[in-house]
């Protein structure tokens, strides 16, 4: 019986120290309070398991000095490459060492060894939730549809029209104010955060990095006029984009060339949303995608009827603002969006 308190005593220790290194990245890192207080919560939920055993066998079980596999180590285990890297590598050694818990606590405490599978399945929501939010230069090229939303647009519920876009599977939501309050611009950008974090969905926000930082959203769009990307990313949390909005292709090379994450190009057709729209065609988005290796997101005019004309020339990823905003079935108008782009 010994063996098995020292397996548990040291999976408890990999288990609380993994979850430690989670919610630093969350809490400091990412600046996300809903990431960092599920970790949090797990803690807690660990220490109750923890405290249903005998804490003096388990303690009485450690044999540091005799373990084997304190001198056992692999090449890639000195090494991460960076944040993302750290943070996947804690949650797999969290839910391993859930796992082990919980089959081992099977032999001893059944019970302890159902809270501990509910803990596992909250441990896999809490790595998609945060490698997931390290990861959004990598879910930004596969995109498809970039829904841009508005209060002067959707109406009397901004929140129900980008819950439905998103449902209807858009894959990310930027936020563009123009003329509202700073406290109301935030107010909505907090919303919008938790609501892309329920459903899986990026935010990013047009124009103002420190509400971007904030909210911890997952990045900034920038005008022609705004901010330089490297002073905008300065106020932002590490692995955020910054994406630019351009119109010709001298303006995609500097966007390039100042570090932009990706590219807003248009617009593409005739619109309504900008008062006047400088239309550069499809044409010129050829041109962009084949000398760009960044995501170029089409934007300007776009509706499934004129999405087969984009598809023609490459592009991968529309904006798409009032066809959804204002129509009378978001969700359906996303949906018929994305199966236009999907062919």
């Amino acid at each position: 019986m010994n063996e098995i308190y020292r397996i548990l005593d040291a999976n408890f220790n990999r288990a609380r120290e993994a979850l430690r290194v989670a919610e630093d990245c969350a809490r400091f890192a990412l600046n996300d309070p809903a990431i960092a207080a599920a970790a949090k919560e797990l803690r807690s939920k660990l220490k109750e398991v923890l405290d249903s055993l005998p804490a003096d066998q388990l303690i009485a079980s450690r044999d540091t000095p005799g373990d084997i596999g304190t001198d056992l180590t692999s090449p890639t285990e000195g090494r991460r490459e960076g944040l993302a890297d750290v943070a996947v590598a804690a949650c797999k050694r969290l839910t391993e060492s859930l796992r082990t818990i919980e089959e081992y606590c099977k032999t001893i405490a059944p019970q302890a060894a159902l809270a501990v599978e509910r803990m596992r399945y909250s441990a896999y929501t809490l790595e998609q939730r945060l490698t997931g939010r390290l990861m959004v230069a990598g879910r930004m090229a596969e995109a498809g549809l970039y829904a841009i939303v508005s209060s002067d647009l959707c109406g009397g519920s901004l929140l129900a029209v980008a819950r439905g876009i998103l449902a209807g599977g858009a894959n990310v939501i930027q936020l563009r104010e123009k003329d509202a309050t700073d406290i109301d611009f935030l107010a909505l950008a907090a919303e919008l955060r938790q609501l892309t974090n329920e459903m899986g969905g990026l935010l990013i926000i047009n124009d103002r990095p420190d509400i971007a930082a904030i909210v911890g959203a997952d990045g900034v769009h920038l005008g022609q006029d705004d901010l330089p990307v490297a002073e905008a990313r300065r106020l932002l949390r590490p692995g955020a984009l910054v994406g630019r909005s351009t119109h010709s292709l001298g303006q995609v090379r500097t966007a390039v060339d100042e570090g932009a994450d990706y590219i807003g190009f248009g617009a593409i057709f005739d619109t309504a949303t900008k008062a006047k729209p400088i239309v550069v065609g499809t044409e010129a988005l050829a041109e962009v995608l084949a000398e760009v290796s960044l995501p170029v997101v089409a934007v300007g005019g776009i509706t499934a009827d004129n999405i087969p004309q984009l598809r023609a020339v490459g592009a991968k990823c529309v904006a798409v603002s009032s066809a959804i905003c204002t129509a009378e079935n978001p969700q359906a108008a996303a949906a018929a969006i994305v199966a236009a782009l999907q062919g």
